[in-house]
């Protein structure tokens, strides 16, 4: 099998307003979809990333007003990381600061500089920094320099009581390859030409506690599949060779989702690359209005009327 990595990741927030000026004006990320969780559509679906959302560059939340706090623990992502050149990692530490934003002292992991952090509802997030990387285009809407904006995803840490069948998942459905190890955490790397989302670290714990989701946590991760028979490629493997059952597919409009459950308990989703964000408004103006799928769209007043307003 042969992956490229990340599609996206999905988390769980609290107030959409306060979601969309986290990400959008601290971190300086682009509202690429504004939507609704199709399975609860008096709920946004707010994704962002890139200028185009491309697949490897897309963090999404479901925001929910007074959502219990989660907590991170064996089964769970514990932390999702961007990409910025090594050289911003001063820059990017002064502007939490200056925001108020929770964070560490950066420091080393694997090779890279590591600023940590936590959004407004204690989910866990991080900017590594990477060498080389200053001429890849980053995102800007103006109030963070070019120079210094995030180029996509890097990758995710899962929380886990053993690494072993995890990676197993990894390596024979999604084509990953371990690279390297430093202390507990195991690196898995996707194959395929693509920079962005290609990391996956694995953390075993053992016998520690379980994590419940709530606000601030993850409630899923997607790997990339190019097409639909790619990812049913991957879905038959999982049924068939590693008896691990999958839902059908689902159409979310701007990709087709197949879902499991992997050994360690994390959701787990098979994204198709295509058709994109574009395929219901031009680039230019993404994120600008609310996009309904069409079986929601006779429902489009009742909708607006329950979502709260956005600024």
């Amino acid at each position: 099998m042969t992956s490229t990595g990340l599609h996206h990741v999905t988390a769980i927030s609290g107030p959409a307003q306060r979601n969309l000026d986290f990400y959008t004006r601290v971190l300086g990320l682009r509202l690429v979809k504004k939507t609704v969780n199709f399975d609860d559509p008096g709920t946004y679906h707010l994704y962002y990333g890139d200028e185009a959302g491309q697949p490897g560059t897309v963090l999404t939340f479901f925001p929910w007003d007074g959502a219990v706090p989660g907590r991170v623990g064996v089964g769970e992502t514990q932390q999702t990381a961007f990409r910025v050149p090594r050289s911003s990692i001063g820059y990017w530490t002064q502007r939490l600061v200056a925001a108020n934003v929770a964070h560490e002292a950066p420091q080393p992991r694997f090779g890279n500089t590591v600023l940590a952090f936590k959004d407004p509802d204690g989910l866990s997030l991080a900017l590594i920094g990477i060498d080389g990387i200053e001429s890849e285009a980053g995102w800007s809407a103006g109030e963070i320099p070019a120079r210094h904006a995030i180029r996509g995803l890097h990758g995710v840490t899962l929380l886990l009581k053993d690494a072993g069948p995890t990676a197993a998942i990894l390596q024979d459905v999604f084509g990953f390859t371990e690279v390297a190890r430093e202390g507990n955490l195991i690196r898995l790397a996707a194959s395929g030409d693509a920079s962005h989302g290609r990391f996956v670290d694995l953390w075993a714990v053992g016998n520690f506690m379980r994590g419940h989701q709530g606000g601030g946590s993850v409630h899923h991760i997607a790997f990339r599949a190019s097409n639909d028979a790619a990812q049913e490629a991957m879905a038959r493997k999982l049924r068939d060779t590693h008896r691990l059952p999958t839902t059908e597919q689902k159409d979310r409009n701007y990709f087709r989702s197949v879902y499991f459950r992997e050994p360690g308990g994390v959701l787990f989703e098979i994204a198709t690359d295509d058709p994109g964000f574009a395929y219901d408004e031009p680039v230019a103006s993404l994120g600008q209005a609310l996009k309904l799928p069409p079986f929601l769209e006779r429902d489009r007043a009742r909708i607006e009327a329950v979502l709260p307003h956005l600024a």
